[in-house]
């Protein structure tokens, strides 16, 4: 179980985490939402061991999160991997880089649950469509069999077509996989849709938390209605369906 207790950050002489707590345990799905600025990928961050914490502790199962080795879906594909080099080789970075040995077949079993034919990690990231890219990003975080995955903004920069296709392929690894997935977005349709939990950034601070279909169907908060009801107003919602 990941626990973040709270939770401090401090950047540039300013708060960007404040008392933020969360629970997320082994095989389900937490969504963070909130708009840009709420501390999102901060939190992210502090998960990672890249920034400092101000106070408060961050464990998976009583230990430090870094014994749990978690792995990060980046936001934008393409950028997450070495242009110079052909995707099998990034691909297989994280278990070279811990001297683990994957179980026989599961980089194609992988590939065949993310819908990637084998041959297309023989390309260049140039060389494959940013939907692709992202699937291959997914495939090198769970390579290594991590019990906790962090997605930032996973879908941003996918159409919505291949957005909704991206979201049930990782709903599905998940079931098999059995990983934590932290998942941060501004895509309530998306948290709605594939999260058990949401938790709500504003300015760094939790405004609210509580089971998805709960938030969907009846926010807690001021600031929680306005966002539910944004993206009610704007069609995001509709990936809920």
């Amino acid at each position: 179980m990941l626990k973040v207790d709270n939770v401090a950050v401090r950047r540039a002489k300013s708060v960007t985490l404040r008392d933020v707590t969360l629970t997320l345990p082994s095989g389900r799905t937490l969504a963070v939402v909130g708009e840009s600025g709420a501390g999102k990928s901060t939190l992210i961050a502090a998960i990672l061991g890249l920034v400092k914490l101000a106070r408060g502790t961050i464990s998976w199962n009583n230990q430090p999160v870094s014994a749990c080795r978690p792995a990060l879906v980046m936001q934008e594909p393409r950028a997450a991997f070495n242009p110079a080099l052909k995707l099998r080789r990034s691909v297989m970075e994280p278990v070279k880089a811990r001297s683990i040995i994957p179980e026989m077949g599961r980089l194609e079993r992988l590939c065949d649950g993310l819908e990637l034919p084998p041959d297309l990690l023989d390309r260049r990231p140039a060389e494959v469509s940013i939907g692709q890219a992202q699937r291959v990003g997914i495939l090198r975080a769970l390579i290594a069999a991590p019990p906790l995955v962090l997605f930032d903004e996973p879908l941003s920069a996918l159409d919505a077509v291949t957005q909704k296709h991206t979201a049930r392929l990782i709903a599905d690894l998940q079931s098999e996989e059995g990983f934590a997935a932290l998942i941060v977005t501004h895509d309530l349709g998306y948290a709605a849709a594939y999260s058990d939990e949401i938790v709500v950034l504003n300015k760094g601070r939790v405004e609210e938390a509580g089971p998805a279909r709960s938030f969907i169907e009846s926010p807690q908060t001021a600031y929680g209605k306005t966002l539910r009801d944004a993206a009610f107003a704007l069609g995001a919602l509709e990936l809920a369906a």
